[in-house]
Order: structure tokens, then sequence, then C-alpha cells
């Protein structure tokens, strides 16, 4: 991915407003966890632990992205995901994923980017993990909330190229209390019409945004070719960790159904 004084600028713009999101555009966690309220003493550890601990590495995730995912192997079963991300270098990207962006939004897992380059050296195997970002970018379903269109615009240039990796480790539409059963692998949108169009809407609403706008505003962002191996799940095979512990993962998922190593159409590989 070239290292080009575009990109640098938009880095920059992100560093100073990529967190900054609008106040209308506040998510809430829609997880409850069970358990006592903080005592005085838990939050005096807090103020303390905040006011002299080093957190370096939460520091450094300075962007934040907001988009849509679904179970690998289940395409019905969708959500939004808020990613807070930090460059690794050029070509990698690490993000965490919350349910919202207010503090009391809950982990909800995790997404690794890379380049196209760095994508086309991974194992064939490997590459049966990833999902491409070249429909995110282009509907528009894919923002960075509270910086300039201008700055989001030379971002979505530097993504639409990219791949994910991503897991969810804590299923927050479907258990709303605590984080139950082993991760599952995620996927993004490839096509118009796969993502919940009221869902989309009500992102949109909650930020001031549209979606179809931002369609229409990266039309001159070239769509490269998806390199083969991406979005496994469009070619009949959909990767998916069985879950031991019989938790359901999606709202048309029975338990333990997503055998590992892959999934077919919906059902175990046989």
């Amino acid at each position: 991915m070239p290292n080009s004084t575009h990109t640098k600028l938009s880095i920059a713009l992100l560093l100073l407003a990529g967190l900054a999101a609008c106040n209308r555009g506040n998510t809430p966690s829609n997880v409850e966890a069970p358990g006592t309220k903080e005592s005085a003493k838990t939050q005096v550890l807090e103020a303390g632990a905040a006011a002299l601990q080093n957190k370096a590495p939460l520091g450094a995730l300075n962007a934040y992205l907001d988009g849509f995912h679904f179970y690998s192997g289940r395409p019905a079963d969708q959500m939004e995901a808020h990613h807070y991300c930090a460059n690794v270098n050029e070509e990698v990207i690490q993000c965490v994923i919350y349910d919202g962006n207010v503090a009391e939004a809950k982990i909800m897992g995790i997404e690794y980017i890379v380049s196209e380059r760095l994508f086309q050296s991974l194992p064939t195997e490997e590459k049966s993990l990833w999902h491409s970002h070249v429909h995110e970018v282009k509907s528009g379903q894919l923002i960075a909330p509270g910086i300039p269109q201008a700055a989001e615009h030379v971002l979505m240039k530097k993504l639409v190229s990219t791949y994910g990796k991503t897991f969810h480790t804590w299923h927050t539409d479907l258990h709303k209390t605590l984080p139950l059963g082993v991760p599952q692998l995620m996927m993004g949108f490839t096509a118009d019409g796969q993502a919940n169009a009221d869902m989309v809407a009500a992102r949109d609403q909650r930020f001031g945004v549209s979606s179809k706008d931002k369609k229409e505003q990266r039309a001159d962002i070239e769509s490269p070719a998806v390199q083969p191996g991406a979005n496994a799940w469009e070619h009949g095979t959909a990767l998916q960790l069985a879950d031991p512990t019989g938790s359901t993962h999606g709202s048309h998922g029975v338990p333990g159904a997503a055998a590992t190593p892959a999934v077919k159409d919906g059902s175990p590989a046989r």
C-alpha cells in the first residue's frame, strides 16, 4: 500500500478527530451485565489507575469506524459494529470492536485488517477467514464518524482494497447479560440488498449521515477486484467454529450446528 503524503494527511486528521463522534451519534450498549454496583473502594481504585497507570496500547486506538457484520454461514444474523482502531504500520491495522460508542459499551470482538499485498501472501486455507472491504466502502455503509468528509474520503480510498479477519467474542445480539460460548467468525457484506435496510437506516439517523449520499460521494473511488480466497461464504464454504458449550449463535442457529473446518450453505460440511 503506498505511503503517500495524502494518506499521511488523512491519518493526521484522524488522530485529531477520529474519536470525536457527534453527540447525536451516541450508541448505547443494549447489554446489561448482572452483578452488584461498583463500590466506593472500586471507584477509588479506578480513579487511581486512571491517573497513574500507563495505557499506551489504548491511546494508540485513534480511529473510529462504524459498520456492519454478520455471522459466517448465517448472513441473516447481522449487527452494527463500532471499531476502534490503531495502525500497526502502513499495511496492518488492529481494531477492538464494541456494541456501542459510550463508556458503558461492551467489547464484542476484534478485527485485523491487512493490505491487498499482504492478503495475497496468505496461505489458501487462511484466506477463507478473511473478507473484502470493497462493498463496505463503496456502498457508504462503512463510516468514520466525526471527521471531515474529505478526510473520511481519503481513509476510504485506503481501506477499499484491504481485507479483514473478524471474530466476535460477546454475541450481544443474543446474549444480553454475559459473553457466552466460543468466538464466532464474522463477515462483511459484498453486495446491495444483503444488509438489513432498517438496521442501516437506524444507524444513519443516529449519526445524522446518509449511506446513499456517501455511496455517491465515493463513486470516484476505484473498486479493486476481490482477490481469490476472500469472502469464502459466497462460494459455498462458510468457515465457522463449532461450540462445544451448546450455546446458540444467531437467531437461525442451533447449538453446535456450525461445524469446523467448514460449513456449506448453512449446514455442517459432510
